[in-house]
Parts: structure tokens; C-alpha cells; sequence
């Protein structure tokens, strides 16, 4: 560090080239004259020839070259120091970024190497599509073309705009896309230009892979989704010498920002154990049962005099911690519901390690679905529940509902599904994730964990699908800008990722992804045949319109195949904002239609849009199937002892304390 504790060396002044050139002149009048070998001249004659001969001039020297001017000489004191400091820092910044990737490399040394040539799996896609493209000249060459003409188009405009004419981009970003939202990028000449010639190379790209023809329609959209991420990859925004607003913070913070950008890149690499995990929130600013999670109870309270007879169960996502449902209490769907005289019970799965390695999605049927609910009917003195099922939990709780049905068990009295597939085909983004080469990879990182996958390589995944907003923007925030992330509850929450048993993990991804066994009968848990035909239980479904993990197309296709009544509703946002959508939040919209006819195409031409949160026509259509009221339930009263306050302790364990 010791660059950063003593100021730059002064430059030596440049030697002065006056007197070389002189010296080298005189040196040439010394030589000796050359003489004809055929004359030789007595020493009178010399001399009388030397008197005779006219004396060649001396040629005057070269003009000598001027000295260079010193630099330094040009700036003011204050000027000096800020040059000084920002050097200093650029110094302190380089030896950070040196060091945390020395330090990643040796927590990594002892880990096996990766070897394989081709860790996405995708070469053999990328062959079949160039294969195609190959095999269309006319087309590569009218793209070709098609790709000169717009830098064409682009080169002109830029020329105008040099001058002052005022002109049309040729190319602009798509809708929602934040990283060229620095007002530098449309007024500087050069970053509009660095810009539109990306937005021109990368949308060409992308859309000649959508171009080819005769492909398997799987390759085609892994080399798309690949091919997408290397394009992002690549923006000029992620690049410090080609982010105006980056450069700009370096300069006015005098190298500052740069260096914070470094503590902050090497902090993520300690976090991540050698390996970058880049920070989306402030962690520090959140603890788990103080600031949220925060409902009260045994598990949860009643906070209204009566209450339905029929309680709700709820079964999160055992990928993450149940209190996104209740994450403060100004957006808490828990809060939320008990406020609607509903008694709440929530059920928070284990945070796995390698002694659960062997606990299989069957364990998570029979231990989860059917043993909540006994306990919740013991507990509340009813034979029926109402369920929810989030995610994968509400995959889960489909599983649960045929295998009843199976054997006449009527427990559950009605099933909402939260965002939840049971009909795999358009799975969305994360099929490219789950062919038999990917689910061999996820085994073999399982097996080198001791039994369970890291909660941080299901992080990545999830973060891969919107590289942008999950991704680059934190890279280009915490480390160009050198800038904290700030304090984001729902970020936090996103952060707090679980560990997958290994049992249960493959057992999802190959019989539901690759396979998409439930909705084809071809499914087998506890000695029943799965059929979702069987299930005549009411249900409510709830998709979103931007969901990217449960694309609604697919979460519709599901809806179709219970065998009763089914609601289907459609939220406005994605995966998380559609469903935690607080009605006093005034956000969002939501689409009715009591009909589900053969395609969602045919259910959107009939809905119906309604502002803001769905989850008052929700609580309508549960309150019909929640029987009477009856004075509020004490949770710290009946047969089963209560083991401790909420939020519990499965939810405190953090995935980084693997035992």
C-alpha cells in the first residue's frame, strides 16, 4: 500500500538537446579529407593547393530542438493535487482489485478445476443453428447488407449531428431498457454513437439466430437465450472507460468512487467464498424477525374478533423463506389476511443441509402437505382446510391433491395456486436450464457440496433470466460507481436463498421440467398414479402477465387440467410484484373471466380489467368456501403445544452456516 501513502515521483526534466547537435557537427569538420590514390602531392604542392583551393564553408549546425514543455507546468496547484490524488487512487484501486483476485484464486485452489470446454451445454445447439445459417446464403447476405446499410444510416447521422443538425436516432433501446438512461448517451456525440452502433450489432445478432430455419425449436432458443446474454454481456454501459455516468463520478469523486467500486468487488468475492456474489441490497439494514417477518403469533395471531371457521394453510416455496408474504407490514399479504377474518397458518420448510440429503419430494408431500394439515385441523378442531400453494409449493400442493383424490381424502377444502406450474411444456427460461447434460452438471456440484446444491447456484440461475436488471446494473452500481445498494427489503428477501436436498431437487427437475410427467399420467408418488382430472376440489389460480419463472401460458395450461371448478385470474408485474400486490398500494391491475375456455388466447379475449390488486376478488372467493364465523382462535391455545414464537427458527438459518 505503499503507493497509496507517498506522493508521485516529479518527473524528471527532459535533457536539453542543444549541445548534441554541435558536438556531432564538430566531429565532422575533424575527419580527414579523402585522397586520389593516384596523386601524390609533395608537401609544397600540398600547401600550395590548400592555398589555391577555395575553403568549403562551414556549415552552421542544425537548429536544435526544443526542449518539450513540462506539463506539469500548465496546471494549477490545485489542479496538481487533484491529478495526484486521482492517480493515488487509481493506484489504491488496481492493488485492491489484484489482491481480492489473487486472495479468490486461492480459496479456489483446492477446488476441482473445471474442465469442461463447454459448461453451458450449448455448443451442440450453436453448431445446429450456424449449420442452418450456413445453409441460407441469400439470407446471410441480405443481412449483411441489411446490417451495412443501417451503420450507413448511422454514419451519416452521426456526421449531421457533429455539425449541430439535429437528427433521429436510428436505433433506439427497446421499451424499459435502464442502461442507457444517462442523459450522456443521447447529448454526446461519441457515447450516442458507442451506443446506437452496439443496440445495431447486437439486435442483428440476435436476430439472424431467430432466422434460422429446420431447428429444433429447443436448440434455437438455448442459442437465443445464450446468445442474448453475450450481447448484454457486452453493452458499452458495463465498461468503465465507456459509461459516461461512471466516468464521470471517477472524475468528480478524484478516483474515490473507483476505489469503494474495488472494496465492495473484493467484499462480494469474500462473501461468495472466491467466488463473485454481487450484492442487490444493503444486508445489514435487515434481520429477520425485527424488521421483517414481523406478524405476530404461534405461528400467526387473529387480529379481528371472528374469524372464519375453516382456517387457511399456506405452503410457500421451500427455494426461499416464506415471508415474502411478509415482508413489512405495510405490503404483508399475512397481515393482510388475518385483517379479513381469516385464521392463518403458514408453513416454513427446513433450510436443508447434507442430513436432509436423502428427504425425497414424496418426504415433502407426506411430511409437509399431510402432516400441516392434521396438525392445523387438530389444532383448530375442523376436519377441512383451505391451502395455498406459492411456486414450487403450489406444484407440490397440485401433487398432494391428486394422490387424495386418489384415495378419497377430502381434506382440502379449496386450493389457491400462487404463481404455480403443474403443466410443464412452456415452462419458460428455465427449461434451457434442465435437459439431462444440465441435471448431470447440478448432480455432480450436489455430490462435491456432501449432498445438497448451494443455495447460491440457484441464485445464479434465477439471476441469469434478467441479466440486466439482476445483474448488470448491480455490477455497473456497486463496482463502476463505486456506490452501496441500497437497503431493499424485497432484494433482502431475494438474498436469503435456501439449500436444495439432492433427492428431492433431481427428482423435480427431471420428472416436471425435463419430463413434465404430472399433467401426462405418467407420474407415480406413494403408490398412487397421479391424475389432476381426479381433482374436483374448488381452486383459484392466480398467474402474472411478466412472470418469467411460471410464464403464464403455462400456469394457464395447468389451470386446465384439475377435473372442478377452477378460477383463473391474471395480475399485472411479474413473479414476485404480481403476487404481493397490497391493495393499499393502489399498483398494478388484475384480469377476471369466470370462463377457462381451450387457450389462453380465448380467456383473454373474454377478460375483463379491474385496477389494481387482486387479492380483494380473491378474498371474496374465499370467504364463500370458509364456512361461518366463530370468535377469534387464540394460537397459543389448543391440543398442541406451541413450540415458539414466530417467525420460528427454520426461517433465522442462513444458507452460508451449511453444518
Amino acid at each position: 500500500m505503499a503507493t497509496t501513502e507517498t506522493s508521485p515521483k516529479p518527473r524528471k526534466k527532459p535533457a536539453a538537446k542543444a549541445d548534441a547537435a554541435p558536438a556531432a557537427a564538430k566531429g565532422k569538420s575533424k575527419a580527414a579529407p579523402k585522397v586520389s590514390p593516384e596523386v601524390d602531392p609533395t608537401p609544397s604542392s600540398r600547401a600550395k593547393a590548400a592555398e589555391s583551393a577555395p575553403r568549403p564553408e562551414r556549415a552552421d549546425p542544425p537548429p536544435a530542438s526544443p526542449a518539450l514543455p513540462d506539463f506539469e507546468t500548465f496546471l494549477s496547484p490545485d489542479q496538481r493535487q487533484m491529478l495526484e490524488t486521482l492517480s493515488a487512487n487509481l493506484a489504491r484501486a488496481a492493488v485492491t482489485a489484484q489482491g481480492a483476485i489473487a486472495e479468490a484464486a486461492l480459496r479456489q485452489a483446492d477446488r476441482p478445476a473445471a474442465l469442461n470446454p463447454d459448461p453451458f451445454h450449448v455448443g451442440p445447439a450453436f453448431n445446429e443453428v450456424m449449420t442452418s445459417l450456413a445453409a441460407q446464403p441469400d439470407r446471410l447476405l441480405r443481412a449483411q447488407a441489411d446490417l451495412f446499410s443501417r451503420y450507413m444510416d448511422l454514419w451519416q447521422s452521426a456526421a449531421r449531428k457533429m455539425t449541430g443538425e439535429p437528427t433521429q436516432p436510428v436505433v433506439a433501446p427497446a421499451h424499459g431498457d435502464k442502461r442507457f438512461s444517462d442523459p450522456d448517451w443521447a447529448s454526446n456525440p461519441m457515447f450516442d454513437m458507442m451506443k446506437q452502433s452496439y443496440l445495431l450489432s447486437s439486435n442483428w445478432l440476435n436476430e439472424l439466430v431467430s432466422q434460422a430455419e429446420g431447428v429444433d425449436p429447443g436448440a434455437k432458443r438455448r442459442v437465443a437465450f445464450f446468445t442474448k446474454m453475450l450481447t448484454d454481456a457486452f453493452s458499452p454501459s458495463n465498461f468503465l472507460i465507456s459509461n459516461p455516468a461512471a466516468l464521470r463520478e471517477v472524475m468528480q469523486s478524484k478516483g474515490e468512487s473507483l476505489v469503494r467500486g474495488m472494496e465492495n468487488f473484493a467484499a462480494d468475492l469474500e462473501r461468495g467464498g472466491g467466488q463473485l456474489a454481487i450484492s442487490q441490497t444493503d444486508l445489514a439494514k435487515f434481520k429477520v424477525g425485527e424488521n421483517v417477518a414481523t406478524a405476530p403469533g404461534k405461528v400467526v395471531s387473529p387480529t379481528t374478533e371472528t374469524v372464519h371457521e375453516i382456517p387457511l394453510l399456506i405452503f410457500p416455496p421451500w427455494i426461499n423463506k416464506f415471508y415474502i408474504l411478509d415482508l413489512r407490514p405495510e405490503n404483508s399479504m399475512i397481515r393482510w389476511l388475518t385483517g379479513q377474518g381469516f385464521t392463518v397458518f403458514v408453513a416454513s420448510w427446513v433450510n436443508p443441509d447434507n442430513r436432509q440429503a436423502a428427504k425425497t419430494f414424496e418426504d415433502y408431500m407426506f411430511e409437509g402437505i399431510y402432516d400441516a394439515s392434521q396438525q392445523v385441523m387438530t389444532q383448530t378442531g375442523v376436519d377441512r382446510v383451505n391451502t395455498v400453494g406459492y411456486c414450487i409449493g403450489g406444484t407440490l400442493l397440485s401433487c398432494a391433491l391428486a394422490h387424495m383424490a386418489a384415495r378419497g381424502d377430502k381434506r382440502i377444502n379449496s386450493a389457491t395456486f400462487f404463481a404455480a406450474q403443474q403443466d410443464f411444456s412452456e415452462a419458460g427460461d428455465l427449461l434451457l436450464f434442465t435437459d439431462e447434460a444440465w441435471i448431470k452438471t447440478i448432480e455432480e456440484q450436489i455430490d462435491r457440496q456432501g449432498g445438497y446444491l448451494p443455495s447460491q447456484s440457484m441464485a445464479d440461475t434465477f439471476n441469469s433470466l434478467r441479466g440486466n436488471d439482476l445483474i448488470w446494473s448491480f455490477f455497473i452500481n456497486n463496482y463502476l460507481m463505486g456506490k452501496e445498494p441500497r437497503p431493499f427489503d424485497l432484494l433482502f428477501w431475494n438474498a436469503d436463498q435456501t439449500r436444495m436436498p439432492k433427492a428431492l431437487h433431481l427428482y423435480y427437475l427431471r420428472n416436471f421440467y425435463k419430463d413434465n410427467a404430472l399433467t401426462q399420467g405418467r407420474l407415480s408418488i406413494g403408490g398412487e398414479t397421479l391424475d389432476l382430472s381426479k381433482v374436483k376440489t374448488p381452486i383459484y389460480v392466480q398467474s402474472s402477465k411478466d412472470d418469467h419463472i411460471a410464464p403464464y401460458r403455462s400456469v394457464y395450461r395447468g389451470a386446465r387440467a384439475f377435473g372442478g371448478p377452477v378460477t383463473f385470474t391474471m395480475a399485472g408485474s411479474g413473479h414476485i410484484a404480481g403476487v404481493i400486490n397490497h391493495p393499499d398500494a393502489n399498483k398494478y391491475q388484475h384480469w377476471t373471466n369466470e370462463h377457462l375456455p381451450g387457450s389462453v388466447e380465448g380467456w383473454w379475449a373474454g377478460a375483463v380489467e379491474h385496477p389494481g390488486s387482486w387479492w380483494p376478488h380473491w378474498a371474496t372467493w374465499l370467504k364463500a368456501r370458509s364456512g361461518k364465523l366463530i370468535p377469534a382462535r387464540d394460537p397459543a391455545k389448543g391440543p398442541l403445544e406451541p413450540i415458539e414464537d414466530a417467525p420460528g427458527s427454520y426461517v433465522r438459518v442462513r444458507s452460508h452456516a451449511a453444518a
